[in-house]
């Protein structure tokens, strides 16, 4: 700082510190506000709830979902409550690093994080979440509500093997890892480039060892097509440039097939599937509309605006098309844990290697 003299860095010094308080207040003032929020119960719950939040009238949330999806969850919101949302969206990582970094900086604008287990959580870790005492969360499967988590799964992705009906007749497709050894799926497989964690659990699900020799055959033999983006590969399926994929979610496929394109889906050993979580952020500055978007989202209501889009719900009394009781969810706090060993082998024995 370039201070004319000492009286004025006194001043400018002051200034900065009364500063420092003022974000330091806001900042607890905003996290007492999300504590008394999450916390709120008896019989007078909802009301409590729903008078602040009408007062507070707006909530943000970072969202890594597909923004019709977004719309749909958001305007059912809207309609039943009067609250506007406003949808920041980005990827899982880009909505952690966006979170930390306002937070370090003293800005608080997110009131929720919607985002799979790459970004939900790393800030669950970083300490920016506010567990919620909700009653919804008794209707939710057991694997969507993760202990000592101060979060819970709105959905479940689940990572489909998904063919172009066009190319593939469905008494061809393969039953094992192993049949994509064989020289006839030559150029026909691709997989997303970023799903090492489905890559772990399909090559635990052999037994390591002979799971990474099985992917490590397939890339010699065959190839595999590496593509960026979940949404991509879907089309790319639909497309016919890529016979059949490892890696699509079972929902975009759906979508696809409803549209009308030559797609379906199916599943060489369990379903894979990649929880996506929703949490209030500690110091949000909308923590009663917060609340009641997580109420909301992972009760009756908003699953069934999820279900009817062909997501894999979490609650129990929201019917799917999906047998999750055979889904092997992935877990966050595991894979998080060994990222790098699991993003490693991926890069080695597909990425690097692939055709």
């Amino acid at each position: 700082m370039n201070c004319a003299n000492r009286l004025g860095c006194k001043m400018a010094a002051s200034a900065l510190v009364a500063a420092s308080m003022l974000l330091s207040a806001a900042g607890l003032a905003c996290a007492q506000d999300a504590s008394a929020a999450a916390n709120l119960s008896g019989a007078d719950r909802d009301k409590v709830l729903l008078d602040n939040a009408k007062k507070e009238g707006m909530l943000t949330i970072y969202s890594s979902l597909p923004q019709p999806d977004n719309k749909a969850l958001a305007d059912g919101f809207t309609k039943k409550y009067g609250i506007k949302v406003t949808i920041w969206r980005g990827s899982s990582e880009k909505i952690t690093q966006r979170a930390v970094t306002e937070n370090r900086a003293g800005r608080y604008e997110a009131d929720m994080a919607l985002a799979s287990a790459s970004g939900i959580e790393p800030l669950y870790r970083e300490k920016l979440l506010q567990e919620v005492k909700s009653p919804v969360l008794a209707e939710l499967l057991p694997q969507a509500v993760l202990e000592h988590r101060p979060y819970a799964s709105l959905f479940f992705n689940v990572l489909a093997q998904t063919y172009n009906t066009n190319q593939i007749n469905k008494d061809e497709l393969p039953k094992t890892y192993k049949d994509l050894t064989n020289p006839k799926w030559k150029g026909k497989v691709g997989i997303e480039a970023e799903d090492y964690d489905w890559f772990a659990e399909a090559v635990k699900s052999i037994g390591e060892q002979e799971g990474l020799k099985v992917f490590r055959d397939i890339v010699t033999t065959n190839g595999i097509s590496v593509r960026s983006g979940h949404t991509l590969l879907t089309n790319l399926v639909a497309a016919g440039e890529v016979p059949l994929a490892l890696t699509v979610y079972n929902y975009s496929a759906d979508q696809a097939k409803h549209n009308g394109a030559p797609v379906d889906w199916f599943f060489i050993g369990n379903p894979i599937a990649r929880p996506v979580g929703l949490g209030v952020m500690n110091k949000a500055p909308h923590p009663y509309a917060a609340v009641l978007f997580f109420d909301f989202a992972l009760g009756k209501e908003g699953q069934e605006i999820l279900a009817k889009r062909d997501f894999t719900t979490a609650n129990k009394t929201v019917a799917s098309s999906m047998d999750r009781s055979k889904l092997k969810v992935i877990d966050n706090a595991v894979m998080l844990d060994q990222a790098d060993k699991w993003q490693k082998l991926y890069d080695d024995v597909i990425k690097s290697k692939s055709k």
